[in-house]
């Protein structure tokens, strides 16, 4: 039994020394390889390459992309106008419009962590200059990020639903309230840090309708595109992945076009940046298939599978124990790693019982997404803390408060899976 776990136990070694994720899985991989005569060692290559060879993974890039052309296109000024005319009244203004902004971006950058760095360089370095803590501007711009997680598209959700095989349409729609109920959470928790510190407004008066309007309609070519993703997979007029070209062609048109921002000679470093960003997921990507190998020749999901239901069969006490085990794990694994490696092993429990996986999808990528923002490891903590200069002891105490918000708001989601299926199942007409 030692023998079967070797890989898994090398695995979690090389995670202990902070071997690159991707590296890490890959040569635990090829230890199998190395260890059973019994299988040809170009059966580790193939399922590297093979990994590749996904049509519905075709969506990643081109939501990278998409993201990396809005964020230099000017619609970053435009969105948090539009902000600013909403929530500009209220206590912690600043804050409040970094939420606001995350939540309309979301649909835009796909990324968690691309939001991140945005919200810090922008309303973040605001909120130090207006005297907000720095350690709380990072905490906000964090945990913010993690709306883009949920909101349609999402680069989380793509990658389970190609690993999963569930429908991405259903994922992309079922992420919208989970989004905005985790928006409101932090909205809540801002106002009552806000309010102790005197975190002010920046006007007295809401600024009325009349302004909204006009900001929502110098807004509108961002705020179309999610809209615009939902309704084209939900009809059929493209696929998930057709919707990221889609998406591309359509935010390179207003950049050069409508709002005139994007120069051509702007292109080749985007293009750079995304094949980076690509690259470094899919290289992980493709050690997780060699490394799902192993657990399928092993066994090892059924048996995981097999001792989670003796534990219990009632599916929501499974999901608390599985949040708890994924919190745990968040603290010293990069969420997107961490989907990777979960889903093959979890999928089999959760179906077992009867769990909707559209439903445990949110949960997964929820969870995986506010590790990002714990320390030590969190991505975006990494990002926010870095851009502000903030000290990780700063930032672990500043966000407690917005860890317990979240942490409530992951448990509504497990609780209540309606929260999720609801809207999905309205546009989808009733279980996949």
């Amino acid at each position: 039994m030692l023998a079967d776990l070797a890989p898994a136990i090398l695995m979690c070694v090389l995670f202990a020394i902070n071997t690159p994720i991707a590296f890490a899985i890959a040569i635990s991989a090829l230890s199998f390889f190395l260890l059973d005569d019994s299988i040809p060692l170009n059966i580790f290559f193939q399922k590297m390459v093979s990994a590749t060879d996904s049509y519905p993974l075709l969506a990643m890039p081109f939501f990278i992309l998409a993201g990396s052309i809005m964020n230099l296109s000017g619609i970053t000024a435009k969105l948090l106008a539009l902000a600013d005319a909403l929530v500009g009244h209220m206590t912690g203004a600043l804050a409040q419009m970094c939420t606001v902004l995350a939540t309309l971006m979301g649909g835009l950058t796909a990324s968690a962590t691309a939001d991140a760095a945005m919200l810090a360089k922008t309303v973040g370095v605001e909120m130090t200059r207006s005297g907000y803590s720095p350690a709380f501007a990072a905490v906000i711009t964090s945990c913010a990020s993690i709306i883009a997680a949920l909101i349609p598209p999402s680069i989380g959700l793509v990658i389970y639903g190609y690993m999963t095989d569930t429908s991405v349409g259903r994922l992309f729609v079922g992420g919208v309230v989970p989004g905005l109920l985790i928006a409101v959470s932090l909205m809540v928790t801002t106002w009552f840090i806000s309010k102790k510190r005197g975190y002010l407004p920046l006007r007295k008066n809401f600024v009325g309708m009349p302004t909204v309007l006009k900001a929502t309609r110098e807004a509108l070519w961002a705020l179309s595109i999610p809209v615009f993703i939902i309704i084209g997979i939900r009809y059929g007029i493209f696929t998930p992945t057709e919707a990221g070209a889609v998406a591309v062609l359509y935010v390179l048109l207003v950049g050069l076009f409508g709002y005139r921002t994007l120069k051509v000679r702007d292109l080749p470093g985007l293009l750079k940046e995304t094949a980076l960003d690509t690259a470094s997921v899919m290289l992980m990507i493709c050690a997780a298939s060699a490394f799902g190998f192993y657990l399928a020749w092993e066994a090892l999901p059924p048996k995981v599978a097999v001792w989670l239901v003796t534990l219990t069969t009632d599916p929501v006490v499974l999901l608390l124990l599985i949040n708890v085990f994924l919190i745990i794990l968040g603290t010293a694994v990069e969420g997107v790693s961490a989907l990777i490696i979960l889903t093959p092993v979890l999928l089999p429990v959760i179906l077992k019982l009867g769990i909707d996986p559209v439903h445990f999808g949110i949960i997964l990528v929820t969870n995986l997404t506010i590790a990002g923002v714990t320390p030590p490891v969190g991505q975006m903590m990494f990002v926010s803390s870095q851009v502000l200069r903030v000290p990780m002891n700063d930032y672990a105490v500043e966000v407690m408060p917005f860890l317990g918000a979240l942490m409530v708001s992951l448990l509504l989601l497990t609780y209540f899976p309606q929260i999720t299926i609801w809207l999905p199942n309205l546009i989808y007409g009733g279980a996949p």
